[in-house]
């Protein structure tokens, strides 16, 4: 049930505004629920019934694949991913894939970028939320929230610093044995990105991927029209549920958002976006959609302008070329980047 939530709004907005084309458009779609657990939906425009099958099969097969090598959680065989970077953690270097290392490098510029709002080194302390979160939701009568002690003595291993890149023998390696990596603000969406770019250089020209609500698009519909993306509304009980809906071309759009996954403990609600400086459940808005070409920046971005004040994600992003967002305050109040409107 925990998981349907955040893939109800995901459909809703996916059939709300994705219409059948005519049959001579030749749309065709999937969906999944085995890549970075979530439910996923394609949509392809192409020649015939076999092409489509063959792109979208690439698809999956290629966001599978980031999602092993990108999981913290399990080991694979044959295969050194993020788990076996941080089980190694204080005793040796790891040689990894490419996307691996190139995944801890983004994560690390993105830690300078957003002034360390977004940190894929804060593993010590997301792991202590995501395991009170689990048995909050497993049992809500023992539903607690960590000790400000425990959380500061886990802080003390979340230094990036402490990341060690070698470009040369590719290797990954946590100089602090007790620090691990959390890459959940920018995994998905890398490997989105990842997957758009290389179908790109094959030469699909339209297509389109909600992976988790994460959004990106290749060219337009089939018809020639621009696909349409719509800005869920927080407020799940509303009546009307797009807060707005953009045309999204060659572009990708991420929201953050605390009203998807959350514990309650005494009748207040504790999301799973931490923030780096309180090491509490950030609290400055209730959702903010980044709009860029850029999948895995969006995805980085978001996370980050949901983590500090609204203000300061505006300075921030209107300083940034390609980048725009939309923010929903606590109250339902909307803010906007300067370039959001046009």
């Amino acid at each position: 049930m925990r998981k349907w939530t955040g893939w109800a709004a995901v459909l809703l907005l996916w059939t709300a505004l994705a219409p059948c084309a005519a049959a001579e458009s030749k749309r065709y779609e999937t969906s999944f629920l085995d890549v970075f657990d979530t439910f996923s939906q394609v949509v392809v425009y192409a020649d015939t019934q076999e092409d489509a099958q063959e792109i979208l099969q690439e698809v999956h097969d290629e966001l599978k694949n980031y999602h092993q090598l990108f999981d913290i959680y399990h080991a694979y065989e044959g295969v050194n991913n993020l788990y076996t970077v941080n089980q190694n953690a204080g005793i040796a270097p790891v040689a990894v894939d490419e996307a691996v290392y190139e995944l801890v490098a983004f994560g690390k510029e993105m830690f300078v970028q957003t002034g360390g709002k977004t940190n894929i080194a804060l593993g010590s302390v997301l792991s202590i939320w995501h395991e009170y979160r689990e048995l909050g939701l497993e049992q809500p009568e023992y539903a607690a929230i960590p000790t400000v002690e425990e959380l500061l003595a886990a802080a003390k291993h979340a230094d990036i610093e402490q990341v060690v890149l070698d470009p040369e023998e590719r290797t990954v390696y946590l100089a602090d044995p007790q620090m691990s990596l959390d890459v959940g603000a920018i995994a998905k969406g890398y490997a989105v990105e990842r997957t758009a770019r290389k179908l790109e250089a094959q030469g699909v020209q339209s297509l389109l991927m909600s992976i988790g609500g994460n959004l990106r698009s290749i060219g337009k519909k089939g018809d020639g029209t621009p696909w349409r993306a719509g800005v869920q509304n927080p407020d799940l009980t509303a009546a009307e549920q797009n807060l707005t809906v953009i045309d999204l071309t060659d572009a990708s759009l991420v929201t953050s958002g605390s009203y998807q996954r959350y514990y309650t403990v005494d009748g207040k609600q504790y999301h799973h976006i931490i923030d780096p400086d309180t090491l509490y459940p950030a609290e400055y808005s209730w959702a903010v959609s980044v709009l860029a070409e850029d999948s895995g920046l969006a995805d980085a971005l978001s996370t980050a302008l949901f983590a500090m004040p609204v203000e300061e994600g505006k300075a921030l992003v209107n300083g940034w070329e390609g980048v725009e967002a939309l923010w929903v305050r606590e109250n339902g109040t909307l803010e906007y980047s300067d370039g959001w409107p046009k």
